[in-house]
């Protein structure tokens, strides 16, 4: 459990989607907020 855990904050934290120019999702969240 532990290991998914770190999955999922890998998952959404850390990883780099070049769908999303090159942010991680909660980067990419965090911009378009302050965007709008």
């Amino acid at each position: 459990e532990a290991g998914l855990v770190e999955y999922i904050q890998y998952y959404n934290e850390e990883r780099i989607k070049l769908k999303l120019k090159g942010l991680s999702p909660v980067k990419y969240r965090e911009q378009a907020q302050s965007a709008a």
